[in-house]
């Protein structure tokens, strides 16, 4: 597994963006996988995990009705579509796959690197 996440910008509060998980080697379709972010001072903390078929999510409290986890296996792609973001979802935003295929908050080992996420006021 290889990951790539991308589609961070510079975003005013209440808009949207899509973050994208690309698996370059095209071997995470039987893994969960989930994204987490991380602010400058702070730990990384879990946003949402999605099941190796898209049949289960689950999210951070947080991002509950504003975040939106989805997969295309067909383009081994995991997608974040972020709506009416606020100042406080300022973060590095990480992909990772989990060795089982359960969506779950804890767990990962195979991580990408991250996508800056800035929302402004």
């Amino acid at each position: 597994v290889q990951l790539q996440a991308s589609g961070g910008g510079l975003v005013q509060a209440g808009g949207s963006l899509r973050l994208s998980c690309a698996d370059s080697k095209r071997t995470f379709s039987n893994n969960a996988v989930g994204w987490f972010r991380q602010s400058p001072g702070k730990e990384r903390e879990f946003v949402a995990a999605i099941s190796w078929n898209g049949g289960n999510t689950f999210y951070a409290d947080s991002v509950k009705g504003r975040f939106t986890i989805s997969r295309d296996r067909a383009k081994n792609t995991v997608y974040l579509q972020m709506n009416n973001l606020k100042l406080e979802d300022t973060a590095v935003y990480y992909c990772a796959a989990h060795p089982r295929s359960v969506a779950q908050s804890y767990g990962y080992i195979y991580w990408g690197q991250g996508t800056q996420v800035t929302v402004s006021s």
